[in-house]
């Protein structure tokens, strides 16, 4: 609110390049925050992909946790009055291989009661494939939606 407040200021005062400045600087701070969730929720997606992968199984937990992941990216990247989304393809893609390394350790601890190390159980999984499963899942679900 503060920022609206100075933005007002700024053009009342005919500080028009000062202005968009700040609107440029509220517009990334709000990319990032959404970033930041896609990639939070991208550990969870990924998480329980690396888990059925390795141990060849499922559990109705895993698959819950999957959709609600896959639902909230959805609704993080949806562009809710312009329609479309704020991340590309490409962007997600980034996002979710930068999180893999956070989802594998987490996945470590808890697929086969955490006996493998972080690395073991990386080379268990291959993670191109995973981030593409994952990417399949958040396109494929968008698609139903809409």
């Amino acid at each position: 609110m503060e920022e609206l407040l100075e933005i007002r200021g700024l053009l009342l005062a005919n500080r028009v390049t000062d202005a968009l400045q700040l609107v440029e600087e509220m517009t990334e701070m709000g990319k990032d925050d959404k970033l930041n969730k896609i990639f939070s929720f991208g550990i969870i997606l990924l998480i329980h992909l690396i888990k059925q992968a390795a141990e060849g199984r499922s559990t109705r937990s895993w698959e819950t946790s999957i959709l609600n992941a896959v639902k909230q990216i959805q609704r993080t990247n949806r562009r809710r009055k312009a329609g479309g989304t704020y991340f590309t393809l490409a962007e997600l893609r980034e996002t979710l291989e930068d999180a893999y390394e956070s989802a594998l350790r987490q996945a470590a601890l808890e697929a086969f009661e955490g006996r493998y190390e972080t690395a073991e159980l990386g080379q268990m999984v291959k993670q191109e494939a995973i981030v593409e499963q994952a990417i399949a899942l958040i396109l494929e679900t968008e698609r139903e939606v809409s």
